[in-house]
């Protein structure tokens, strides 16, 4: 299930926008300012954000530059406003795509869906296994003895990022570089979160097991049994 933010100041858009995705099986979460979209993207791990361009407190190009100083999260612009250089000055604020007003629902979630599988692509069908314990990086699905728990995209992309690199220990920086492939700035708390989250739920999964060890002053390492 993808997790999706719709950003507008439109109530009318936004609810419209959020019965169509969750139809489709999408997770949506909602906010109808710039304030309230990068208090939400601090805590929530997402796999795509549709970000209105203009709202009254913070234009969506704004939003769109506070979101690239931490996260390379795929954002969709929606505007009225359908000329070129409005285009363009979305994609050089960080945006990946852009859609005009009006819409077709159908394009929308098209667009969104083929910009979050760029992010994780849908050929990567590794499985990775360490004695009862799966990694599914096809499925995106974490199984221990058959059983399957729910981790969020990010959570998913840092336990399999050190399960591909078993021994090895990575610090906040590292896996920050490598999961988000951006510079850490301003994210070392919600990486640290989403860490432990992550770790809490594997270690649920797996009873007895701890497969992410903290090597002390240094970061973390996935031991492999």
């Amino acid at each position: 299930m993808y997790r999706v933010l719709l950003v507008d100041d439109d109530p009318h858009i936004l609810s419209a926008n959020e019965a169509f995705l969750k139809k489709r099986g999408y997770q949506v979460l909602l906010a109808q300012n710039g304030a309230e979209a990068l208090a939400i993207s601090s805590s929530a791990a997402l796999d795509a954000i549709v970000l209105d361009l203009d709202m009254p407190d913070m234009s969506g190009l704004d939003v769109c530059r506070r979101l690239r100083e931490t996260s390379s999260v795929p954002i969709l612009f929606l505007s009225a406003y359908a000329a070129t250089d409005d285009r363009i000055r979305g994609l050089i604020a960080g945006g990946d795509d852009y859609l005009g007003k009006p819409y077709s629902l159908v394009e929308l979630e098209l667009r969104l869906r083929l910009r979050i599988q760029q992010r994780h692509p849908v050929e990567d069908n590794e499985v990775l296994r360490f004695g009862e314990l799966e990694i599914d990086t096809g499925l995106r699905e974490i199984r221990y003895q058959g059983t399957a728990a729910a981790f969020t995209a990010l959570e998913f992309d840092l336990l399999t990022f050190l399960a591909r690199n078993p021994g090895q220990v990575f610090s906040y920086e590292q896996l920050y570089d490598g999961v988000w492939k951006s510079s850490l700035n301003k994210g070392l708390h919600n990486i640290q979160v989403c860490m432990a989250r992550a770790r809490q739920k594997l270690d649920l999964l797996c009873p007895g097991k701890h497969y992410i060890e903290t090597v002390r002053g240094k970061g973390y390492r996935f031991r492999n049994f």
